[in-house]
């Protein structure tokens, strides 16, 4: 059987108390799940960002480790060639062996820049490193202490949600869908998600814009859907709202 316009009235009207009590829900939460996401995305960027300064510190280490080693290999090829020296038949021999400890010296000389400059490197680095595990340890105890806050809330408000949002599935069931599809894209222009309305004191509750009287007159009668003229709410007659409650 066919609803008449006022059944649609009403069967519109109560899926949109039903959804303005899971708005006020959801505006309890507020912005606690975006929050505590940004965090989350927060600690994992910082995560990461710790481990590849560390790696980039164990890298300077191992090439500072590197560069030690190769100054010891210097040294004793010094070492060696003095006593070569010491052994040369000519001056040709003498001043090719020469110029090996002085290449050898050079060597030491360029790994020991190098080993200072990555001393700089790491006092640097490490510095980073550790404002970084700061910025980590806070970031980890805002994000604890909005996940308790959230869960809390969750926890107050998640039966009475679930509760509601069975209930909004099942309102829609007694909305055709040409109707629904209407409703819908309203709620989701509105900011406030009022898609159906009352008059109050002579005004769209929706957008508090006047109402003619005569406008008004049909829409007490409930038999055409009306919509705000200015907003383009569906709007409903403020008795059906007190019937509403009371039902």
């Amino acid at each position: 059987m066919e609803q008449t316009v006022e059944q649609k009235l009403k069967a519109l009207y109560e899926l949109q108390t039903i959804h303005t009590k899971i708005d006020r829900i959801r505006q309890v939460r507020g912005e606690l799940p975006m929050e505590v996401a940004d965090l989350e995305d927060d600690v994992a960027g910082l995560e990461t960002r710790i481990q590849k300064i560390k790696a980039e510190l164990d890298d300077v280490e191992d090439e500072i480790v590197t560069r030690k080693n190769l100054i010891k290999d210097a040294q004793a090829n010094i070492k060696k060639y003095e006593t070569q020296l010491n052994e040369v038949k000519n001056n040709r021999e003498y001043d090719a062996i020469s110029k090996e400890i002085e290449i050898q010296g050079l060597d030491i000389q360029v790994s020991e820049k190098k080993i200072r400059e990555y001393g700089f490197e790491i006092t640097s680095k490490t510095q980073i490193y550790e404002k970084a595990l700061a910025d980590l340890d806070a970031r980890k105890s805002d994000l604890d202490a909005k996940k308790e806050e959230l869960g809390t809330i969750t926890a107050e408000t998640e039966k009475e949600e679930t509760e509601l949002v069975s209930q909004a599935e099942k309102a829609t069931g007694n909305i055709e869908e040409r109707l629904l599809t209407a409703y819908n894209r309203l709620r989701q222009n509105a900011k406030n998600g009022l898609a159906v309305v009352t008059i109050q004191r002579d005004s769209c509750s929706g957008c508090f814009n006047q109402i003619p009287p005569q406008r008004q007159s049909d829409i007490r009668q409930r038999k055409k859907i009306i919509v705000c003229e200015h907003c383009g709410r569906i709007l409903v007659d403020e008795q059906m709202a007190l019937e509403a409650e009371e039902a």
